[in-house]
């Protein structure tokens, strides 16, 4: 796929006419990151905005002793950082390659212009923060609102429905994230997220291994009790 058919396949680029396409593509490009690159750190001078033409990336943010706690799991096409326009905000987490991953990189500076001269641009920026809030709303609704157990579930459900492949009767998720890391993103010890998944694998609802889990029975997890 060429930088043109790159930027065509993105949500906030595919409205536009054949003449804007090719404005963007003059300042775009595309990057090849390996496993576990980091592409920009939190709190670093803020100097483009990245999309992830195909890959997997988490943005994170790191606590005062060092632990991480993940933002978000971005999947092919979506846009990061979502926040920090027309200001001099640095980037707001890390962001990190979980697997190789191919991106489209836009000058801020530039991608901030085409806010500006293209209003179809500006629209799908909009839509895409909306989502973007969204989600991040209901992520403290299930931190806040549910005790780990449920945290847990919903936080597998997303995961299925955002980045699971079914094959025949189950559903491949690729994740190469340790339990720390998820207990982190849920809010919870590494040892409790050990203990659940290894009940979830007792009673064969879900496999997994260091970077994929399989979730072998949908109906019997939404239903699971301890």
């Amino acid at each position: 796929m060429d930088l043109k058919e790159a930027l065509r396949s993105l949500t906030i680029f595919n409205q536009l006419d054949e003449e804007a396409l090719e404005q963007v593509a003059q300042i775009a490009r595309l990057k090849t990151v390996k496993k576990k690159t980091v592409i920009f750190h939190e709190g670093a001078e803020r100097d483009a905005v990245y999309f992830l033409q195909d890959g997997l990336v988490k943005t994170y943010k790191t606590d005062l002793d060092g632990n991480e706690h993940i933002v978000s799991l971005l999947q092919s096409g979506e846009m990061f950082p979502h926040t920090g326009f027309f200001s001099q905000d640095p980037y707001p987490a890390t962001a990190e390659a979980l697997v190789d991953s191919q991106l489209i990189i836009l000058s801020l500076r530039y991608f901030e212009q085409l806010i500006e001269d293209i209003p179809s641009i500006s629209k799908s920026l909009i839509d895409v923060m909306g989502a973007k809030i969204n989600e991040l709303q209901f992520k403290i609704q299930q931190i806040t609102g549910h005790d780990v157990h449920g945290r847990i579930l919903t936080f597998l459900n997303q995961l299925a429905n955002k980045l699971g492949e079914r094959r025949g009767d189950h559903i491949h998720i690729e994740l190469p994230i340790t339990n720390q890391e998820l207990a982190n993103s849920i809010g919870t010890t590494r040892e409790t997220v050990n203990r659940l998944l290894n009940q979830l694998k007792k009673k064969q609802i879900i496999r997994s291994t260091r970077s994929e889990i399989v979730i072998l029975d949908m109906e019997a997890l939404q239903t699971w009790q301890e």
